[in-house]
């Protein structure tokens, strides 16, 4: 998807353990339009812009990422506590700038 003039990009800089957590689940992205690929190649050194409708497919897949007893059997886990805190983050934009 080509952004348009009036689309707006979102910085984020994600590092650490949110980074992994994330990097983990971009095998969950099909049909992304190039963002897994982004996502593969960041190295969180200097942030990556997200429009609204990568933030949306994020927000979509970590939250069911989220969710799944498999992959996260306690919600006390770092793991789940690096990946929560990138969705929040990502919700609290989504909810600042759309709502």
């Amino acid at each position: 998807m080509k952004p348009g003039k009036y689309d707006r990009k979102h910085p984020f800089l994600i590092a650490g353990a949110e980074l992994r957590e994330l990097k983990r689940h971009t095998e969950d992205l099909p049909q992304s339009f190039g963002l897994d690929h982004r996502l593969q190649r960041y190295q969180g050194t200097r942030p990556i812009a997200l429009y609204r409708w990568d933030l949306e497919y994020l927000l979509d897949v970590l939250s069911m990422a989220l969710d799944d007893r498999n992959q996260y059997p306690s919600p006390q886990s770092k793991s789940y506590l690096a990946l929560k805190a990138v969705h929040d983050r990502f919700k609290q934009e989504y909810d600042s700038s759309y709502w």
